[in-house]
């Protein structure tokens, strides 16, 4: 390493402001410097070495992603971006921009001088620019982790003075330019919006007091068999099934036959198919949030099983729209969406990285990984003209998009389908991945939307996968794609009900 104080450029000439702001800060430098810090002596320098290049803070965010909390993780990678962010403005542009030599570290003590002292310049301190963005992007996602970061930080950005590495203004420049990169990811990236939609018209149903009528089927791997005990004591006389997510097809069917209501626990899938069921036999559903609830119940407003409970004694309920796909002799229905194309493969591999990184940081990831496969774009005719297509997708009602976030839907009850399609054509690989790097940007060249209550699509060569809700079928021929509006009553409490309920 080499330093980047260019010790030849010329000396600027006075000037009063910027001499008597220099002349404060080294006055402070020298103040810290000489005042006595009780309990920082062992503490800071170490603190101030483990944040080299970033270290502590991996650590943290580590132990925070092995957490049980998908917020907890979220919170961890949002840090770390922040972190990103920082130190490549830092070292891109804030440090070659100002070029400030080190304080001289003469009336700081030895004890507390780090063993190797840094060569490169000053201004501003990339340690307090790392420590501000990952406890603020942190905070930002998750309040309660940034209380426990924001002190761990503080002390890293004092420890720089304290060691006489830095100037005071360095790390006040450092902290804001950090806190900055955090709130420039949140723009790029917002929180998810955790405000359940609005639903259809709210509507009577069955009140069940002690449960009594309802026959809830619980997926053992989603948390069903935690939660028995706690649906138990909320609504005594309800009948519980719990078998492994192989036979949850098979049990909803039978509990269907019996049930005045039907109760599921389960993934995407396993509430679509409990949805199905309780269409065929004219039953209300009560959707049970497993131990990481859905996406179906979070926009329901059910993250416990209190929720559901309450709204089953109450009888509190509302009608949603179900999303439909027939092909052929095949027929199924859908309550968060479907796509075609490299949409199944998309959604097993953003799966996997959603609850670690969020949505769309997931969405960029799997795209890569599809391009990486070597995928070819397939051919159908959209409502009568033929398209190459990347992929095609129909969600269950209109969604809103943020900036590059994946957004949350407005309504279950609107009577549309938002369809997201991806362009072939030239380099149609790299479509792709533009187009999920834009999200629903209107004027995507590579992208288009539109809102309808019913698609067709025909010519759709045999064998071409559909994902439904977490689930593939195959189709061919011709594929349609409409809405069953208000089709399905759901348990909701009134309290989440949109300005319809």
């Amino acid at each position: 390493m080499t330093p980047d104080v260019d010790l030849t450029l010329p000396i600027p000439g006075p000037h009063r402001v910027r001499d008597a702001l220099l002349s404060l800060d080294s006055g402070l430098f020298v103040f810290a410097a000489e005042r006595k810090w009780p309990g920082a002596g062992p503490v800071l320098p170490r603190l101030s070495r483990s944040a080299n290049h970033g270290m502590l803070w991996i650590a943290v965010a580590t132990a925070m992603a092995a957490g049980r909390t998908p917020r907890a993780r979220r919170a961890a990678a949002r840090g770390m971006a922040s972190l990103g962010l920082a130190s490549l403005t830092i070292n891109t542009v804030g440090k070659r921009s100002v070029r400030r030599p080190r304080p001289g570290i003469d009336p700081v003590p030895l004890a507390r001088r780090l063993k190797r002292q840094p060569i490169t310049t000053s201004f501003p301190s990339g340690h307090a620019a790392s420590a501000a963005a990952f406890a603020t992007g942190v905070a930002l996602e998750s309040p309660g982790w940034g209380a426990v970061v924001a002190p761990v930080a503080l002390s890293v950005a004092m420890s720089r003075v304290y060691t006489g590495v830095h100037f005071p203004s360095d790390v006040l420049a450092g902290a804001a330019l950090g806190t900055g990169a955090a709130f420039a990811v949140r723009a790029l990236v917002p929180p998810p919006v955790r405000t359940p939609p609005a639903a259809g018209p709210a509507r009577e149903a069955a009140a069940l007091a002690d449960g009594a009528g309802l026959v809830l089927v619980a997926d053992s791997d989603a948390g069903g068999t935690d939660l028995v005990a706690e649906v138990r004591e909320a609504l005594p006389a309800a009948e519980i099934v719990v078998c492994p997510p192989w036979e949850m097809r098979t049990a909803l069917e039978k509990a269907a036959a019996r049930a005045r209501v039907l109760g599921v626990c389960g993934d995407d899938g396993t509430v679509s198919a409990a949805a199905s069921a309780a269409l065929r036999h004219g039953l209300p559903l009560a959707v049970l949030p497993g131990a990481a609830p859905g996406g179906f119940a979070r926009d329901l407003g059910l993250t416990t099983v209190g929720d559901l409970a309450g709204a089953v004694r109450r009888g509190e309920a509302t009608r949603v729209d179900v999303g439909r796909f027939r092909s052929g002799a095949r027929e199924g229905v859908f309550l968060d969406g479907c796509g075609i194309g490299v949409h199944p493969d998309l959604v097993r591999e953003r799966g996997r990285w959603s609850e670690w990184v969020g949505e769309w940081p997931a969405g960029m990831l799997a795209a890569l990984r599809v391009l990486k496969a070597g995928h070819r774009p397939m051919t159908a005719r959209v409502n009568g003209h033929e398209r190459p297509l990347w992929l095609l997708t129909a969600g269950n009602g209109a969604h809103q998009r943020t900036g590059l976030a994946a957004g949350r839907r407005l309504d279950l009850a609107d009577g549309l389908l938002d369809v997201q399609v991806v362009h072939g054509g030239r380099n149609p690989s790299w479509r792709l991945l533009a187009a999920s790097a834009a999200g629903r940007l209107p004027r995507s060249p590579v992208h288009a939307a539109v809102r309808t209550d019913r698609l067709r699509l025909s010519d759709v060569e045999p064998g071409t996968l559909l994902a439904h809700d977490g689930e593939v079928t195959e189709v061919s021929g011709e594929v349609v794609l409409d809405k069953l509006p208000a089709a399905l009553t759901v348990y909701r409490p009134r309290a989440t009900d949109g300005s319809r309920g």
